[in-house]
């Protein structure tokens, strides 16, 4: 059995934190590195939910997407919910380790996932890291979609493909609009709108869409947003990183039993469609 300190520096070289933004938390949060560990949980969110189910695998470690303190803390107190997950995984022996923003732009990375649950091809980074020779590293990705589909089909496969939330998928665009090239970003992508259009690209699928941004984008071209649950778009990330952390157990015979979490963290818990289609009966 591997000690943590193996596993962390496995992760390490996956998502190195140096390529994380500036203002990210990322690392290892909770743990002992001489601790032996068995079991891995990947997930999304450092929620009680997850911690709680981590207990009950009995694993070691839990790698989470998003970090615990984004911000300075200076109390872990029980009395807080933050302080509860710190004080559930210490005392059950469970390490929490954080891949963030250098989980996103890695090769592969977070919007690597999500383009593979599309059934995109991907032809090369958004928004291209300046460091990487290769040119493969990058904040989204740049798509091709074989073969073309209208918006609304585009649509319907992202609401099959993703995991289902109670906001599903929204849609600015012509519906029967034909798409040939996509971008994607996992999480809040409306600060990538020049960037996207720069790309050339059909439509643009991420999270978080707000009115203003979105009203402006489609100001200045026909480009069609899909906009997905912040949750939903970074899931398929946790299926893509268990599974690189297998390959490495195997290549090391580490014998790890790495899983994925399907607890839905999404905040959104149900929806409620609008009842009129005539958008002169809404309210001023």
């Amino acid at each position: 059995m591997p000690r943590l300190s193996e596993v962390i520096a496995a992760l390490e070289k996956l998502w190195p934190a140096e390529r994380a933004e500036s203002w990210d938390a990322v690392g290892t949060v909770v743990g002992d590195p001489d601790q032996e560990v068995t079991r891995v949980l990947f997930a999304v969110d450092p929620v009680q939910e997850i911690v709680d189910e981590a207990v009950k695998l009995g694993a070691g470690l839990l790698v989470t997407h998003h970090p615990l303190y984004l911000r300075g803390t200076t109390t872990v107190a029980a009395t807080h919910f933050k302080g509860r997950v710190v004080h559930t995984l210490i005392k059950n022996d469970i390490a929490l380790h954080v891949a963030h923003t250098n989980a996103d732009t890695a090769d592969p990375g977070v919007s690597d996932a999500l383009a593979g649950a599309l059934d995109l091809r991907v032809t090369g980074p958004l928004v291209p890291d300046p460091t990487d020779p290769e040119g493969r590293r990058g904040l989204g990705r740049v798509c091709a979609l074989d073969p073309p589909l209208t918006v609304r089909e585009f649509a319907a496969r992202a609401a099959e493909r993703l995991p289902a939330t109670a906001q599903g998928i929204r849609v600015a665009g012509d519906p029967e609009a034909l798409l040939r090239t996509v971008a994607v970003s996992g999480g809040s992508g409306d600060s990538l709108f020049d960037q996207v259009r720069a790309a050339g690209v059909d439509a643009f699928l991420t999270a978080d869409l707000r009115h203003h941004p979105v009203s402006e984008a489609r100001a200045h071209s026909p480009l069609a947003l899909l906009d997905a649950a912040h949750w939903a778009t970074e899931w398929p990330w946790c299926e893509l990183a268990a599974s690189q952390l297998d390959e490495i157990s195997d290549r090391h015979g580490w014998d790890l039993r790495v899983h994925v979490s399907k607890t839905v963290t999404d905040p959104w818990t149900a929806h409620a469609a609008s009842t009129t289609s005539d958008p002169l009966g809404a309210p001023n």
